[in-house]
């Protein structure tokens, strides 16, 4: 036995669970960046009078910089490790709100979204790519697991993010949030470190990659462009409902109307919000859970099959603010899953090695998806309400349910019978 899995072998079990639960606090702190925004919008719109599109341009902008770079971010983190990387992301998110609570302009606030994007995107990258490499017996879940910091990590601080913006103006609130969240994610990451050889258990569930394949290898695949255009599908109509739900709610005049569910009222924009962080979150690590036990390509099928219903009977019945926060809850819990299941099935088809870059590469159909989101308003403006963008996005999740049967599933089954006939070619002549 090597000196590396002797040493493994004497580390102590919660070596694992204590680099996932690291991973899922880092993720909670860069959440509101993105799922706090929608909350700021009005507020800036209110003082500059910018426009909600030209306004939104900055949400786009930190969505493609968030993804278009994980996978160079990816390659330091499989070259250097996850520490430094996460510590500069952390250092970044905090600069990012810093500017934005200053911001007078527009280019600032783009600056500052490039910024944040940057950061988020490194301390995403690596905790998804940690967690992938550490948990091979459980990727789905620890994958949903870590991915739900980032769904749900907002959902506890939607109220006082709103309460501060309102007595203190939605320029300390940058400030201060920021601030804090910065701090945390730089404190957190002296804590991370990649597995050592005999650290991690291999599966025995669910068919993996004999071999690690590179970045290079794995563009080279047809797998890899199929999962990506599922990719841009699916998270197309899920960030138009992150970015546009509050807008949503004040055009269909139902944002401050009180809701009463679960024993508790609140506005229904507040309520919608607090309630889709939470099942935002909740659905990573249960579709994660449900395709390590059925598949990827089946949980796939299911989930997006209920988010095309869910986007369909929002446009019909979201007027109704009881029916707006139960369905806009329904939009997020079958949307959020593809941040567990797209990373899991890319590690179980392309291997281990390069996990981080190889998902990383695969992350980066969110910044497409995201050239999407401002098209929204211009959509929504020109057909004179939010029917037209709902139907298009229902249409787009339901051809991905299609493809995840009919595309992924043949395509990875011939992939397999090709792994195979080449292992059993090595073991015949060594």
């Amino acid at each position: 036995m090597s000196r590396d899995r002797v040493w493994a072998a004497a580390r102590p079990a919660s070596v694992r669970p204590v680099q996932l639960v690291v991973g899922i606090i880092c993720m909670v702190m860069i959440a509101n960046l993105q799922y706090g925004w929608t909350l700021f919008v009005t507020p800036i719109d209110q003082k500059y009078h910018w426009g909600r599109a030209a306004i939104q341009v900055a949400f786009t902008i930190f969505v493609l910089t968030e993804t278009w770079l994980v996978p160079v971010e990816g390659w330091l983190v499989d070259t250097f490790g996850p520490k430094i990387v996460v510590l500069v992301g952390g250092v970044l998110v905090g600069i990012a709100w810093v500017i934005n609570s200053t911001a007078d302009t527009l280019p600032l606030l783009y600056i500052a979204a490039a910024i944040g994007g940057i950061g988020a995107g490194a301390v995403y990258g690596t905790c998804i790519g940690n967690a992938l490499k550490w948990f091979p017996d459980r990727r789905g879940l620890a994958a949903g697991l870590t991915a739900a910091g980032f769904g749900a990590g907002s959902a506890l601080t939607i109220i006082p993010i709103q309460g501060m913006i309102q007595t203190s103006g939605y320029e300390a609130t940058f400030l201060w949030f920021g601030l804090g969240q910065g701090l945390a994610v730089v404190v957190l990451s002296l804590l991370l470190r990649a597995p050592r050889p005999g650290e991690a258990p291999p599966s025995t569930r669910l068919r993996q990659s004999a071999r690690d394949y590179t970045p290079v290898e794995m563009l080279g695949s047809p797998i890899f462009w199929v999962m990506y255009m599922m990719f841009v599908l699916v998270g197309a109509g899920g960030l138009m409902a992150t970015a546009q739900l509050a807008p949503i709610a004040n055009d269909f005049q139902i944002a401050r109307m009180p809701v009463s569910l679960l024993g508790l009222t609140l506005p229904a924009l507040t309520f919608a919000l607090s309630i889709d962080r939470v099942l935002n979150g909740l659905t990573r690590p249960f579709f994660g859970w449900a395709s390590d036990h059925i598949g990827r390509e089946n949980t796939m099928f299911i989930a997006f099959g209920v988010e095309a219903v869910g986007i369909w009977a929002l446009s019909q019945f979201g007027h109704e603010p009881v029916l707006f926060v139960i369905l806009s809850g329904v939009v997020f819990f079958a949307w959020g899953e593809i941040y567990s299941l797209f990373p899991s099935t890319c590690t179980d088809v392309y291997g281990v090695k390069f996990a981080t870059t190889n998902a990383g590469l695969l992350y980066t159909a969110k910044g497409t998806a995201s050239l999407l989101v401002p098209l929204a308003n211009v959509l929504a403006a020109a057909t004179g309400g939010w029917h037209s963008v709902f139907l298009v996005a229902a249409l787009m999740n339901a051809v991905a349910a299609i493809m995840a049967l009919a595309v992924l599933k043949p395509l990875r089954a011939v992939h397999d019978r090709g792994v195979d006939k080449i292992r059993s070619t090595r073991l015949q002549h060594p």
